[in-house]
C-alpha cells in the first residue's frame, strides 16, 4: 500500500520576514480595504493566530516563496514585526489549506463570540481583535436573542447582518419560520426582505400587537396592502411545495409516454398532417427537464 506523504511539515517555523518573498505584488489601495484593517487589528491584539504558508528555502539566499497569507505579511510588516510563525511545503505547491475555505455562517460566529465571552474574553477584547465598534460585538452576541429554534435552524447556514434578530424578534415563533423559510428559499436574507416582511406581517402575529408597526418609507395603507397580498402569497407558496414533487413525477411520467408514442413514426406523421401544434407541445414536453421550462 503506497504511503502519503505530508504536504507541509507538522511543526511551524520562525522565519525572519526579510527572507519571505510574495509570489504576487500587493496593489496600494489594498492597505486600506476593511479586510485588511481586520486583520491587522487582530494581529496587534492578539498576535498572529494563523500561521503564513511558504515554500522551501532557496539554498543558495534562503529566500521562500510566500503560498498563502499575503495580507498577514502585510500587517505585520504594516507593525514591525521582524518575523512570523510559517508553515513550510513540502512540494512548493500554491494549492494550500486556505484556497478553498468555507465562511463561518452567523449563526456559527455568534456561537463562537459566545463561547469566547464565557471563557473570560471581554467584548471589548473581541472588539479590538475584530476591529468592530463594542456595539457590533453586543449585537452579535445577542444575534438570537428571542429567535426561535426552529428559525435559528434554518438560518444556521445563512451569513445575515447583526440586526436581522431585532426585526425577527417582534414577530411570534411562527411567523418568524415563516419569514425565514421565505427568505432562505428565496436566497435573500437581508434586512430590506426582513423589514418588507415585517411590514407585511398581520398585528395577530407580533409579539406587541398593541405597538403599532413602523416601517421607513412604508404607509399604513400600504402595509395593509402588504399584509393582503403577502397572506395570498404565502398560500400559493404551500400549495406549491406540497404539489411540487406530485408535479415533477407527472412530468417525467408525461414525457416518457409521449418519447414512447412520437416513436412510432405512424402516430407522429398522423399528429402532423392532422395536429401540428399539438405534436410540436408534445415534443416540448418531451424535451423538457424541469418545471420551470
Amino acid at each position: 500500500m503506497a504511503q502519503l506523504s505530508l504536504a507541509f511539515l507538522l511543526e511551524p517555523l520562525s522565519i525572519p520576514l526579510d527572507l519571505i518573498l510574495p509570489s504576487r505584488k500587493a496593489l496600494s489601495r489594498i492597505l486600506t480595504t476593511r479586510k485588511f484593517m481586520q486583520i491587522q487589528a487582530s494581529i496587534k491584539a492578539v498576535g498572529l493566530i494563523e500561521p503564513l504558508t511558504v515554500g522551501p528555502a532557496d539554498k543558495k539566499t534562503g529566500h521562500r516563496i510566500l503560498l498563502d497569507g499575503h495580507l498577514r505579511l502585510l500587517a505585520l510588516r504594516s507593525l514591525e514585526h521582524t518575523e512570523a510563525l510559517c508553515l513550510e511545503s513540502t512540494d512548493d505547491e500554491s494549492y494550500t489549506y486556505n484556497t478553498r475555505i468555507n465562511r463561518l455562517s452567523s449563526v456559527q460566529e455568534h456561537v463562537m463570540l459566545r463561547r469566547a465571552v464565557e471563557k473570560g474574553v471581554t467584548a471589548q477584547r473581541l472588539a479590538d481583535a475584530l476591529d468592530l465598534d463594542i456595539s457590533t460585538i453586543t449585537r452579535k452576541l445577542n444575534l438570537l436573542d428571542g429567535i426561535c429554534a426552529e428559525a435559528v435552524a434554518l438560518l444556521k447556514d445563512q451569513q445575515f447582518a447583526a440586526d436581522l434578530g431585532t426585526i425577527l424578534k417582534r414577530m411570534k415563533p411562527m411567523r418568524q419560520v415563516e419569514c425565514v423559510e421565505l427568505m432562505v428559499d428565496a436566497n435573500c436574507v437581508t434586512l430590506a426582505y426582513a423589514n418588507a416582511l415585517y411590514a407585511a406581517t398581520p398585528p395577530n402575529q407580533l409579539v406587541d400587537a398593541v405597538v403599532t408597526k413602523k416601517v421607513s418609507g412604508v404607509s399604513p395603507t400600504q402595509m395593509a396592502n402588504m399584509e393582503r397580498e403577502m397572506g395570498s402569497l404565502q398560500e400559493q407558496y404551500k400549495l406549491a411545495e406540497q404539489t411540487f414533487s406530485q408535479d415533477v413525477f407527472n412530468l417525467l411520467l408525461a414525457s416518457k409516454l409521449l418519447a414512447k408514442w412520437l416513436e412510432n413514426a405512424e402516430i407522429e406523421r398522423y399528429l402532423q398532417q392532422h395536429y401540428p401544434e399539438i405534436l410540436t407541445e408534445f415534443k416540448f414536453i418531451v424535451e423538457c427537464e424541469s418545471l420551470d421550462a
